[in-house]
């Protein structure tokens, strides 16, 4: 099989979305929550030439402010991804949701769903209760994600704040969103302290292809580093397609990441089929390398459609 790897593709179990609406999430970042089935991807997949989604839970992941609640929800979403995986191997992997800013949970989960379940990485939400990824709480679980050379899938959350009347969080507050946990991340030195780590960035990085260089001068005025060092590990993330790979953003972005680190993502079923294939015609165009993803996703190179 020759198709794309979609690294950036949803699953809402119903179990999820039970949950969810239960405690009165019905439209998580200005979506409404869409109906998702494995049998739906793979249709959708056929449709679009996906050959593998890497599926993963998007915003507002499993923490509505109850630890015990937020590791059985963890548990049972990482189980489900699991058995899809199991089902259908070649065609699907999954990133395990943890359950941050709970740490010490999020440690356990992603040593069972690592070690135990045969996920591909894990994901993260930019902020976790208005934390920042690259804030010290959390270096104990990039620790542990560092041990195990993890693939880990940076999605935005809500911004913590009121939103702007008006704009839906997923249409602005997003990108923002991804592009301060990037700066946290390289202000905080993670990339060079916990090398073995490969961070996807959601969305082409949010505003970081374009606010590079303002980026890398504050942090250097904050933290005295050499900008151009600052540059360099902002280069050295991985970007998704998701809803960027447009005529005027995609040049930017494939201009700005190291070579080999931009990845197809599709935002399916969050983004509608349409909006995928809109998308999906200017990634095509600049011939997003499929190579890229199998990279960082070795298993994928031994799967007999691969």
């Amino acid at each position: 099989m020759t198709g794309r790897v979609d690294v950036h593709q949803h699953m809402v179990p119903e179990v999820y979305a039970r949950w969810l609406r239960s405690h009165g999430v019905e439209d998580p970042g200005g979506r409404q929550l869409p109906e998702w089935s494995p049998d739906g991807a793979l249709d959708l997949m056929d449709r679009q030439g996906i050959a593998t989604a890497i599926l993963s839970v998007s915003t507002p992941g499993v923490y509505l402010g109850d630890g015990a609640d937020a590791s059985r929800m963890a548990r049972q979403v990482n189980e489900c991804a699991a058995e899809v995986l199991s089902a259908h191997p070649e065609r699907f992997g999954f990133f395990a949701t943890l359950t941050l800013p709970d740490v010490s949970a999020a440690v356990a989960e992603a040593a069972c769903a690592l070690d135990d379940l045969a996920a591909d990485g894990v994901v993260l939400l930019a902020n976790s209760s208005g934390v920042y990824l690259g804030d010290p709480a959390f270096d104990p679980l990039l620790a542990a994600l560092d041990e195990r050379a993890a693939v880990v899938f940076v999605h935005p959350n809500e911004l913590p704040g009121p939103a702007a009347d008006g704009i839906p969080a997923f249409a602005a507050d997003f990108l923002l969103d991804t592009t301060r946990a990037a700066y946290n991340l390289v202000k905080h030195d993670v990339p060079r302290r916990f090398p073995r780590i490969r961070f996807i960035l959601a969305h082409g990085g949010g505003f970081v292809p374009y606010a590079a260089h303002r980026l890398a001068v504050t942090i250097f005025s904050e933290t005295g580093r050499d900008p151009n060092q600052v540059l360099d590990d902002l280069r050295g993330f991985y970007f998704d397609t998701a809803l960027t790979s447009s005529p005027d953003s995609l040049p930017s972005l494939l201009a700005f990441a190291e070579p080999g680190h931009v990845l197809y993502g599709s935002d399916w079923p969050f983004a509608p089929e349409s909006a995928v294939a809109y998308f999906t015609t200017w990634a095509d165009d600049a011939q997003i390398d499929r190579r890229s993803a199998l990279a960082l996703f070795p298993r994928l190179k031994e799967t007999p459609d691969a």
